[in-house]
């Protein structure tokens, strides 16, 4: 797991412009660590979240819930009516907290919701749901990613987005 967490960071710490000496120093870390870890595959957990905040993410830990998901662990098993009707107010109240997010399923599905979004015409005129995606799972938003995501997801587009936009229409109040 740790390599896929590197990589996943080394992208992040590139999009952002970010040498590997850069991205130390914004962890508060030495050059020589980061080069250890990458080489060795191992390191504590405080120099791995170290290295989250260095490229702009966030280190999580949450309980797997294995009966919920995919065999993959990247989508939800189903879509309940409660998920989508949960997913569709945090867009309709154009809420783009990460933590809120992630408590509703697994960070590739929310990120492709989020992605979704992001690619609708007249519904992320900010870029904070491309934003938001990019930081629920790096490199969500590569064309090869997101067509996985459409072909796998249980979120349909054509039912989604205008039961979106019909919310929004509504003018719900926005997250602080």
């Amino acid at each position: 797991m740790l390599p896929e967490l590197l990589a996943a960071m080394t992208r992040q710490a590139r999009a952002r412009g970010l040498t590997d000496r850069q991205w130390a120093a914004a962890a508060g870390l030495r050059h020589e660590t980061l080069c250890r870890v990458k080489q060795r595959g191992s390191c504590d957990a405080a120099t791995l979240a170290a290295l989250a905040r260095g490229c702009g993410l966030e280190l999580t830990v949450c309980a797997p819930d294995t009966n919920d998901t995919d065999a993959d662990g990247l989508f939800p098993a189903r879509l309940s009516r409660d998920l989508e009707e949960r997913l569709l107010t945090l867009c309709a109240h154009n809420d783009v907290n990460p933590d809120h997010w992630r408590a509703l399923g697994p960070g590739f599905f929310v990120a492709g919701v989020a992605n979704l979004v992001a690619s609708a015409h007249g519904l992320d005129a900010d870029g904070r749901y491309a934003k938001l995606a990019e930081a629920l799972h790096p490199g969500v938003r590569s064309l090869n990613a997101f067509r996985l995501w459409l072909s796998r997801s249980p979120v349909k587009p054509s039912r989604f987005l205008p039961m979106l936009r019909q919310l929004r229409r509504q003018r719900l109040p926005t997250a602080a």
